[in-house]
């Protein structure tokens, strides 16, 4: 284990590296490079942005204000926010529990209908519940999730009322009902492709799972199916799901970033936009690192509790 996790410590240091050199290069690149926002004002003259780049470092050589960034980084400052001068781990605080929030849910209702759906195609394959499924889940993963956000919208929110259009909760009104008001449609829509994902792999696992000689062992013992199928099939097909549930946070974070954009969910996704559009570099590159590391501790995460969980494997 000892080893396993300082080769996996060391293996996210590498990437986590080319993650920073690849996001600082590129934004510095960008036309207007970091003081593209004040370059906007018309009060700015040249001698104005030759000053304030000064200010900042920027007229540094990039790998001297790469490795300055990066050892502010390690520690602990992350910078200031170009809008406002609020330090930006601050700034994302503020908006990571939303985003959160709306993450949260959604993989709970997609672990929970993919589940079930994939559960039930295999048990029952080559029915007309299978083949719904499998249809089902290839129009979801061929339509964007903007698309079905704006569907969504149209007919649950200005065409039936029984939902808000946007927002995390109404002005004035701050109460727990409000906001799992405004929460369902957001984190159902985040939830339509990956319920399509998680039923896909779910139905392959549980036929595997079903095909071993320990399920015929089971049988052959007098054991019910319903027994089998809870005790057995379900829990053994659900271990690579759980490596699988680490692998889907960038796509999840992705879905959010659309997601969020549409209902106007105050959350890390339309932070990073909104950062982008006004040219806050020091926002913008916190984020990237910020999600790069939820990403890597994710999956060490579920490669962990999976040798935890079955003993047959083992962490070296």
């Amino acid at each position: 284990m000892r080893s396993f996790l300082l080769n996996r410590f060391a293996q996210s240091l590498v990437l986590l590296l080319i993650v920073s050199v690849i996001g600082f290069v590129v934004l510095n690149l960008i036309p207007g490079g970091p003081l593209a926002q004040f370059g906007l004002d018309a009060s700015m003259t040249q001698d104005d942005l030759n000053r304030l780049a000064e200010q900042l470092g920027l007229n540094r050589p990039l790998w001297i204000q790469y490795l300055d960034w990066a050892w502010r980084l390690l520690k602990g400052d992350w910078g200031h926010s170009f809008r406002d001068g609020v330090p930006v781990l601050q700034v994302i605080g503020r908006h990571f529990m939303a985003t959160l929030l709306l993450m949260g849910s959604s993989t709970v209702i997609a672990i929970a209908i993919g589940t079930w759906i994939g559960v039930r195609g295999a048990i029952r394959r080559y029915s007309i519940f299978d083949y719904m499924a499998t249809v089902g889940a290839m129009v979801a993963l061929s339509i964007p999730t903007f698309w079905f956000g704006l569907i969504g919208i149209y007919v649950f929110s200005l065409r039936l009322g029984w939902l808000p259009a946007g927002n995390m909760y109404t002005i004035g009104d701050e109460s727990v009902f409000n906001y799992i008001h405004h929460l369902i449609l957001p984190s159902v829509v985040l939830a339509l492709v990956h319920v399509a994902i998680w039923s896909r792999y779910m139905r392959s696992a549980t036929l595997d799972v079903i095909n071993q000689e320990f399920i015929k062992t089971a049988r052959a013992k007098g054991l019910s199916e319903r027994r089998i199928l809870m005790k057995h099939v379900v829990g053994n097909a659900l271990l690579p799901m759980i490596t699988l549930l680490g692998m889907q946070l960038p796509s999840v974070l992705t879905g959010a970033l659309v997601t969020e954009t549409v209902f106007t969910w105050p959350g890390m996704g339309r932070l990073f936009l909104d950062s982008l559009g006004y040219s806050d570099y020091p926002v913008v590159m916190g984020l990237l690192m910020f999600s790069a590391i939820l990403v890597v501790v994710s999956n060490l995460a579920a490669d962990i509790v999976v040798a935890i969980i079955d003993p047959r494997i083992r962490l070296s």
